[in-house]
């Protein structure tokens, strides 16, 4: 069989073809037209539609207009007012950049305009095919602006055509389009309706995103909305737009995103969003989003789309994450009504006193009845979660002998030796002691200064209810519920301890001391170490740890009971809690990150960085612990910790440290509604 001639196509069927990449459906015509409007400064902009777009598809507003000289070309291909160069596509701020939208029309509709800038006398009527003039350019009365007029869209793409939906699938398409920019042009009035009909959406000029967010997709959703902004000088960002709290819930979400006013998709910044809501909302549901993102647009390619829905834009796993930060945070700043509570679990046969709630949260004082869906469970004999997994909880706890064996060879032989708490007759001979340093002084006061007061009385009258993992435990404050993430509370706790109890600690001793030389290099053959041969060879980087500790021993010796011989031997650490043992698993890397990740030159730095680098160690949680250690030593002795010392400083409402789920006035209402 020869080969097929290879020929080149027409220039109406190349014509046809590309316009085809663009214009897909009527939607996608009228986006374009509306860009081109709102590039002419329009305020006002009226759609006409006919048969879902496909018979008439009209757009009328009062932007600049088009000149008079300009009509002959207006809808040949590569025919713009926004660009002159191709570098001036690195630069772009307007929505149309590749004068394709109307030459693309006119190969596949009959396109008529009429236009009127300020300058000329009359209105100009032109029609178009194929993207060259029809007819002569004709004078007629009108007003300033543009009237763009699409007839019979596809009557020459037969296939396309059959291919399209319903004429009111079409029409809710067009309505989609009109709502986004609608609510992201408030400074602008839209109007869509249906030909001889009233308006479908109609807007008024000089609003505001939050009120058209409101008058288009309804009053409940403008209830519900939370706004979010954010300003990066370094990443030359701003993020403006609303999101709805975690109250409210869509079966279809609506996502509107624009990148420097263009309204676009972006599935990596939308899957970031959707796995934030996924926490709050049940399966099934999805948020409302409204996000604006404004760049250096040197740093977004436009042009990678034929439709222009989507573009490319640099450092977009950077931008995405803070994005989702930011709606993080907006969503735990402004959820006061979302939270959860267990009121009575089964079993329970009566109502607490309601006296140990506080009443300035329920809204009544002692004279005042209270409701039945304010009664919660404030004591910590009540059921807990665990009875529901069958996990008893034991009082034995933490024993004398808890320390952690190392899962690899070596590292076995090097943590044989267990930590060793004080007897309780030893413990009374402690008599404290005040510092005079004003190094750690300076520390407490900025603790206390960055204190947050709300999150401080949630978690000075938290009820604990129950594990859920090594990283998540449930509280309980008043009627809400909240989900605490263990390692950072764990480790702020650790922190103030040793900031707030300096040169008073006890000691944990080991039975018998450790290698410091061969706890290095167990955490170097550790990958996290980060260590490689180019740092030099392991034994000697060993032997500069080991010196450089050795010789702060007396300095740790007499703040924190952290002794270590002159022979480069451990002897034992501090305690920082009763009950509490540190797991010995992450005590190599900690050996090593005092030697190198103390800034042991300035007294302030020094402290504060070595009480960092102690409670990261004192509050990993090592996998070898037994489960029911693990669980009794969080409710019998860190959270009850947390609750008499911790001052939570201000970012950890912001960090996802403590996140609100759910509360029982709300459910009361939920199941009122049922």
């Amino acid at each position: 069989m020869d080969p097929g001639v290879i020929r080149k196509l027409d220039e109406v069927v190349v014509n046809r073809i590309a316009a085809g990449e663009i214009i897909q459906r009527p939607a996608n015509a009228l986006k374009e037209m509306i860009e081109n409007s709102l590039d002419a400064k329009a305020t006002s902009i009226t759609i006409t539609v006919k048969a879902g777009g496909l018979r008439s598809l009209q757009i009328q507003d009062n932007g600049t207009g088009i000149r008079r000289e300009d009509l002959g070309i207006v809808c040949e291909r590569f025919t713009t007012s926004k660009l002159q160069s191709f570098d001036d596509l690195s630069s772009i701020s307007t929505y149309g950049f590749r004068g394709e939208a109307l030459a693309s029309i006119s190969h596949v509709a009959h396109l008529t305009i009429v236009t009127k800038t300020k300058h000329e006398k009359c209105a100009y009527k032109a029609c178009y095919e194929d993207g060259k003039l029809k007819g002569d350019i004709k004078p007629i009365a009108g007003n300033q602006g543009t009237q763009i007029t699409v007839d019979e869209l596809f009557y020459n793409v037969p296939m396309r055509k059959q291919a399209l939906k319903t004429p009111n699938e079409e029409f809710q398409r067009i309505s989609d389009v009109v709502s986004k920019y609608a609510v992201h042009n408030p400074h602008a009035c839209f109007i869509l309706k249906k030909f001889g009909e009233t308006a479908t959406i109609r807007t008024q000029a000089k609003t505001t995103v939050a009120h058209n967010i409101g008058a288009i997709y309804g009053a409940g959703i403008g209830k519900a909305l939370v706004p979010i902004e954010l300003r990066d000088e370094v990443m030359q960002l701003t993020v403006e737009g609303y999101v709805t709290n975690v109250n409210f819930s869509l079966k279809k979400g609506i996502s509107l995103m624009f990148i420097n006013h263009r309204a676009v998709e972006c599935s990596a910044l939308k899957k970031a969003i959707d796995a934030i809501y996924a926490v709050y909302l049940p399966k099934g549901s999805a948020p409302f989003v409204y996000l604006s993102l404004e760049l250096n647009p040197q740093n977004v390619d436009v042009n990678v789309h034929p439709t222009k829905h989507e573009v490319h834009f640099l450092h977009e796993e950077e931008i995405v994450e803070k994005v989702k930060l930011l709606v993080e945070r907006a969503l735990l700043g402004g959820n006061a009504a979302r939270s959860y509570t267990q009121a009575l679990l089964p079993g329970a046969t009566q109502p607490l006193d309601s006296s140990k709630v506080n009443e300035s949260m329920v809204g009544g004082g002692d004279e005042k009845p209270r409701l039945d869906y304010k009664f919660v469970r404030t004591s910590h004999s009540e059921q807990k979660l665990e009875k529901f997994f069958n996990i008893s909880g034991s009082g034995a706890g933490i024993s004398a002998g808890g320390g952690d064996p190392m899962k690899e060879e070596p590292q076995d032989e090097v943590v044989e030796p267990k930590l060793t708490q004080p007897s309780p007759s030893r413990k009374k001979k402690v008599v404290k002691r005040e510092t005079r340093l004003h190094s750690i002084h300076t520390l407490r006061q900025q603790v206390e200064s960055d204190g947050d007061e709300n999150l401080r009385k949630i978690f000075r009258e938290l009820t604990y209810v129950g594990t859920i993992d090594r990283e998540q435990v449930l509280i309980q404050y008043d009627t809400k519920m909240y989900l605490s993430k263990v390692q950072s509370i764990a480790e702020e706790l650790f922190y103030q301890l040793l900031l707030f109890n300096f040169g008073n600690f006890e000691r944990l001793t080991l039975s018998e001391p450790l290698d410091l030389k061969r706890l290095v290099h167990a955490g170097l053959d550790d990958p996290a170490s980060g260590y490689t041969e180019e740092d030099g060879p392991a034994d000697e980087l060993a032997d500069v740890i080991v010196q450089k500790l050795v010789s702060k021993a007396p300095v740790l010796r007499e703040y924190y009971n952290l002794s270590i011989r002159e022979d480069g031997c451990l002897e034992s650490l501090p305690k920082l809690l009763d009950n509490y043992i540190p797991s010995l698993v992450f005590l190599p890397m900690y050996v090593i990150r005092l030697a190198t990740d103390v800034e042991w030159e300035e007294e302030q730095e020094c402290f504060r960085t070595f009480s960092r680098e102690t409670a990261h160690f004192f509050s990993r949680i090592a996998l070898t612990k037994p489960e029911k250690e693990y669980r009794w030593e969080l409710e019998h002795v860190l959270y009850p910790a947390v609750r008499n010392y911790l001052i939570p400083p201000k970012e950890m409402a912001k960090n996802g440290s403590l996140l609100q789920l759910a509360s029982l006035p709300e459910l009361y209402r939920v199941f009122e509604r049922c």
